[in-house]
């Protein structure tokens, strides 16, 4: 009986050890999973923010976009359209006058002239909105 009595109380001990590392694996389990709740309402906090920012960036781009709506039409044809009057005397001299230039009768009226006087020339007329 005694032989009995001890095997019972062995099992006990051993039920009674394998239940505390149950109980603590459970603790240690809580604790993580409370973490990770933590890190889930962290993660929404931060959605929240990142719509909020993107509502800001839809706004901005479409003030932009009603910015540059504005202005292109100003870029496109400015308000003062006026060459030198040495490049018109120069492009008059080649039957080139008012209104539109076609680039290859410019080119022809230019061949006189040196590389940068070209580019000066080309980029007035450019500004002034008369290449064609």
């Amino acid at each position: 009986m005694e032989n009995k009595e001890q095997e019972i109380a062995e099992r006990l001990e051993a039920a009674t050890t394998l239940l505390e590392r149950t109980l603590g694996w459970l603790e240690e389990r809580q604790g993580t999973l409370s973490g990770e709740v933590e890190r889930i309402s962290a993660t929404v906090e931060q959605s929240r923010r990142e719509t909020e920012l993107a509502e800001k960036l839809a706004a901005a781009e479409r003030e932009l976009a009603e910015v540059k709506a504005t202005t292109a039409p100003m870029a496109l044809n400015p308000l003062r359209r006026t060459v030198p009057a040495a490049t018109t005397e120069m492009l008059a001299k080649h039957g080139i006058g008012e209104g539109p230039v076609d680039v290859r009768t410019l080119d022809a009226a230019l061949t006189g002239l040196s590389l940068e006087q070209r580019i000066a020339v080309k980029s007035q007329l450019l500004r002034a909105g008369a290449i064609a």
